[in-house]
């Protein structure tokens, strides 16, 4: 089973609002009566970077894609039994996910900032849940275990 999370679309206005301006300055361009080509030239430009924000909007980019075996972040791909603890932590970006790894000096981090507002919680909840399946952990029901289980 695969499941994506993706970045907030909003972080992406800025690109839509960006085309929308330079149709603008080739509307006041026209406006003025300046030469065709100098006009379609900011026509071009400005509707490009307007289909760009809106596809950006319609299909932000992945943060994390969680698969039964493993985890990608950004592009990179970790097994989950190489993952040893998941935490919040300060980063440069905010508060972070972080994900730290059997390798100490690479520890993989989501920015809280980053996602939807609603997804963070379902994905701390989806990591934990992961994490327990790869390394064989259960939460205990409060049960006591029956007399013939021994500890190893």
């Amino acid at each position: 089973m695969r499941t994506t999370y993706r970045m907030r679309p909003g972080r992406f206005l800025g690109i839509l609002a960006a085309g929308l301006i330079i149709l603008g300055v080739a509307a006041i361009l026209w406006a003025l009566g300046l030469p065709g080509v100098a006009v379609s030239v900011f026509v071009t430009l400005g509707g490009m970077v307007a289909l760009a924000g809106l596809w950006i909007l319609a299909r932000p980019p992945k943060v994390a894609q969680l698969r039964d075996n493993e985890i990608e972040v950004r592009g990179v791909r970790t097994p989950w039994t190489d993952i040893t603890e998941a935490g919040r932590v300060q980063s440069t970006h905010g508060e972070a996910i972080v994900l730290r790894t059997k390798q100490p000096e690479h520890p993989i981090l989501l920015p809280v900032s980053w996602l939807v507002p609603g997804q963070v919680a379902t994905l701390e909840t989806a990591l934990r849940d992961r994490l327990n399946t790869a390394h064989g952990y259960t939460i205990w029901d409060g049960t006591a275990p029956d007399d013939n289980h021994h500890a190893e």
